[in-house]
């Protein structure tokens, strides 16, 4: 009797039960979940635009500021890789530290044009000697006057330290050979100088002699001092320069383009003898290697940038806590106002898991809605901002991954309190 009397509930039962376990009742049961987050939303428009503020605020400064951050560690790859400094060393001139160095440096010439036969002679494990002389000076055309760099270089240089031409033609074998007075003018002083016009063929007037302007620089991402000097000045032959320019004959340095990084020991011994040699003995010279300069600057960089990524994570972060507070307090007063609704789904069969799951689900709708609008605004900014970029600028997936993860794990943990309170709820207690 007992045994029929509990089979007869589980066996009429056992049908509601398999209907509303079925995909189509699931389905229609995350819909109305998903409805009703919206209308509660919608009843409490100030406390939902708030909560979803900060949501939002906290996807979007992880999407925007992850993307610019990529964008800018693009940017900087790029810059320097335009330094073209790899495999290079510099020989410079070298500060005296001591009153005796300054005594014995004041007999030697300096690094001079006239040196470079001695400097410049072939070496097996050299592919190019550069050297470069600069000076500051006025640089006058039917506009006006600009005061600018003027460079004196070899027809090589450009080639090997990545200056392109965008206009006209570069420095020649000839040019150098027939000391002409002709000159490459980098894109910023031909932007100050000309406009938007074409300055190929133009003059400008130097030290008061008609310089032609045979070519212009491409525009160049500023990385260090020589990049700024020639994007604001011009590069003239350094045959010309010496006659023309200084007639002291000075080289700012001699750049040397090495065959194998492995062999910087052995041809800086080299250089620094030869200068030696051409500077009676005095040792007033000494070399810079660029590649490691470059490679050390890298790493500084890089350094900064990871640091940067911690403090917006962190302040991204902290913007998605708040935001997970709003949806605590959304999800609480939702359960108040909701009791008898409740009330009557259990009286109706509904299980502590399915009222548990409502709750959860209507706080990763409201996560959802603020991080959908996070990352619209998100992606937006970064394509408004892609032209500031060499690349352009991509939404960073993982910092989108995240933004999502994050709003989403911080809706489950502050949404279950208030879910676990329904979920626990009586009928009769809710319904009283």
């Amino acid at each position: 009797m007992n045994s029929a009397a509990v089979a007869l509930p589980l066996a009429v039962a056992s049908p509601h039960r398999d209907r509303r376990d079925s995909v189509p009742a699931r389905l229609a049961l995350v819909a109305e979940v998903v409805r009703g987050g919206f209308l509660e939303l919608w009843a409490h428009k100030l406390r939902s635009v708030l909560t979803l503020t900060l949501l939002m605020l906290g996807v979007f400064a992880l999407v925007v500021l992850t993307s610019v951050i990529d964008g800018v560690v693009d940017k900087v790859q790029t810059g320097f890789a335009g330094l073209a400094w790899d495999g290079t060393a510099v020989l410079q001139a070298r500060d005296p530290k001591t009153t005796e160095d300054q005594k014995r440096f004041a007999m030697s010439p300096g690094l001079r044009f006239d040196d470079l036969p001695r400097l410049t002679a072939p070496h097996p494990k050299v592919t190019a000697f550069l050297p470069r002389a600069t000076k500051r000076t006025a640089v006058r055309v039917a506009g006006g006057t600009e005061r600018a760099f003027v460079t004196g270089v070899t027809p090589d240089y450009a080639i090997f330290m990545n200056r392109p031409v965008a206009l006209g033609r570069g420095l020649t074998a000839d040019d150098a050979r027939r000391r002409s007075t002709v000159a490459v003018v980098g894109a910023t002083l031909a932007s100050k100088l000309f406009g938007g016009a074409d300055p190929v063929g133009r003059d400008v007037v130097i030290e008061g002699v008609p310089w032609r302007i045979v070519g212009v620089t491409a525009p160049l991402m500023i990385f260090s001092e020589e990049l700024y000097y020639d994007a604001n000045g011009l590069m003239v032959p350094l045959e010309t320069y010496v006659v023309r320019i200084d007639a002291n004959r000075t080289l700012t340095h001699l750049a040397v383009k090495l065959k194998a990084k492995t062999d910087l020991e052995e041809v800086s011994s080299a250089l620094l003898s030869r200068a030696r040699q051409a500077h009676h003995g005095i040792e007033d010279t000494e070399i810079k290697d660029l590649d490691a300069e470059a490679a050390k600057g890298y790493a500084q960089f890089m350094e900064e940038m990871r640091a940067w990524k911690v403090v917006v994570t962190s302040l991204a972060g902290t913007v998605l806590l708040v935001g997970g507070v709003g949806v605590l307090s959304v999800m609480l007063i939702s359960y108040s106002s909701r009791r008898y609704e409740i009330g009557l789904r259990k009286a109706m069969g509904a299980s502590d898991a399915e009222i548990l799951f409502q709750f959860l689900l209507e706080a990763l709708v409201l996560a959802s809605l603020g991080a959908l609008l996070g990352t619209v605004g998100g992606a937006f900014l970064c394509q408004k901002l892609s032209h500031f970029f060499p690349w352009g600028l991509v939404v960073n997936p993982l910092g989108l991954v995240s933004a999502w993860g994050v709003a989403l794990g911080l809706a489950l943990v502050f949404g279950l309190y208030p879910a676990l309170r329904a979920a626990r709820l009586s009928p009769m207690e809710a319904m009283r």
